[in-house]
């Protein structure tokens, strides 16, 4: 007999509205294919994962290793789950991921417990009260067996626009060698400094999650869109969102964006958590070969890792690449970071609470442009409810903004006095 088990953490999607935190899972296109319903049933042998959907799809399912993962993507698909929490710890279910992964393609990532086959993978017709079911099975098998198959196609619908059976290149392995950081274009002529804000995370990466459920990848686009609307009313800077939806991006790819549009400043939004739920309290993060303090190498640690959801490890680059990055971090960026981030400080602390020691120093891959000043702001613990309950309000998220255009008006008068000199 299949039955659906107990789990931990909520789902975001039945407090989105409530919390205004950005537009969430549950939007979907006029006449895109919504999923209404997931679910992981078990029995002796077998660990059966079940997604309902308002329409036929074509799908394709793959398998990585180092974690043990089991990948299925899909056309671009709308999410309308019912109002419960997701399923996680059945079977050889560890926990699940779902959203975005590129534009066109969405994405459900298994996190299992440990190697397992795709036994059958299959659409079912509707039937009575169901509609069309994606049904996928697993089975246990053998570490050997499992990295024989790692990254192969195990099922398959045919596609009119296919997705690849095989990852990118460069996704999938951790021998795989990731190019250095492309040249920045020529800068453009601009009559307006433009800032480039990266909200954290995204898509089939949700970052951490709050005591109440909410994804750190929704309150950071939150957090973002705010500073935008802020920055451009006052008429003086462009202002570029690395995504400005729940989409998957790359760490690198956030630092090309803003390199290729000639970003004048680089801000990359994130929220923490940690068991200890009273910490509470921003924080700004600049870039170094050596981070501070073992909290803040444990950050940067678990933060540059996030492309392992998606298959690439950037933790692991070839020591080649890893030269060319260290190399790249210029001094000259380096302090007008540090300069950036002490007028930060003193604006937030001005109108909310900061950590003690509120200038922190890691290694973020997303701080390592060669040529744009790059902050990282952790907007706070989610994992403390004081903390979590203002990052709900859209009056803080706007109070915090403010705070983060009066540094930037004072950084770059700053700049313009230096540049008369």
């Amino acid at each position: 007999m299949w039955r659906d088990g107990p789990v931990l953490r909520l789902a975001f999607l039945a407090l989105a509205a409530a919390l205004c935190i950005g537009s969430g899972p549950r939007s979907a296109a006029a006449g895109q294919t919504v999923v209404t319903d997931l679910r992981v049933g078990e029995n002796a042998k077998t660990t059966r994962f079940v997604l309902e959907l308002s329409d036929r799809v074509e799908f394709r399912v793959f398998t990585l290793a180092d974690p043990y993962r089991v990948v299925i993507d899909l056309p671009a698909v709308g999410w309308r789950l019912p109002v419960r929490p997701l399923p996680e710890g059945r079977g050889l279910l560890a926990k699940l991921r779902y959203g975005l992964f590129k534009p066109g393609t969405s994405r459900v990532v298994l996190d299992l417990t440990g190697p397992a086959a795709v036994d059958k993978a299959f659409l079912l017709v509707p039937a009575g009260v169901h509609a069309y079911r994606l049904v996928l099975d697993l089975v246990p098998t053998s570490r050997a067996a499992f990295l024989k198959r790692a990254g192969r196609q195990d099922a398959r619908a045919a596609s009119p626009t296919p997705v690849p059976a095989r990852p990118r290149p460069g996704y999938g392995t951790s021998k795989t060698a990731v190019p250095p950081l492309p040249l920045r274009k020529p800068r453009r002529t601009e009559s307006k400094p433009v800032i480039v804000i990266d909200p954290g995370h995204g898509g089939v990466d949700p970052g951490t999650t709050s005591v109440g459920g909410i994804y750190e990848k929704h309150v950071t686009l939150a957090v973002a869109r705010e500073m935008k609307a802020q920055l451009e009313r006052t008429g003086r800077y462009r202002v570029v969102l690395t995504r400005g939806r729940d989409i998957f991006l790359r760490l690198r790819d956030r630092v090309a964006k803003a390199r290729d549009v000639g970003a004048r400043l680089f801000m990359s939004i994130h929220a923490d958590a940690i068991k200890n739920r009273r910490v509470r309290g921003l924080s700004v993060y600049t870039l170094s070969e050596r981070a501070s303090d073992a909290e803040a190498e444990a950050l940067a640690e678990k933060e540059n890792k996030a492309d392992l959801i998606a298959g690439i490890d950037l933790t692991h680059e070839t020591p080649e690449v890893a030269n060319i990055l260290i190399d790249l971090a210029q001094r000259e960026s380096m302090n007008e970071s540090v300069r950036f981030a002490s007028l930060l400080i003193k604006e937030l602390r001005r109108k909310t609470r900061v950590l003690r020691r509120s200038h922190r120093f890691a290694g973020f891959a997303v701080l390592k442009a060669p040529d744009v000043p790059s902050v990282l702001l952790e907007v706070g613990f989610l994992s403390n409810r004081a903390d979590e309950k203002a990052l709900r309000s859209k009056k803080y998220r706007a109070k915090l903004a403010a705070a983060v255009v009066r540094a930037v008006d004072g950084y770059f008068a700053r700049v313009e006095e230096a540049t008369r000199k």
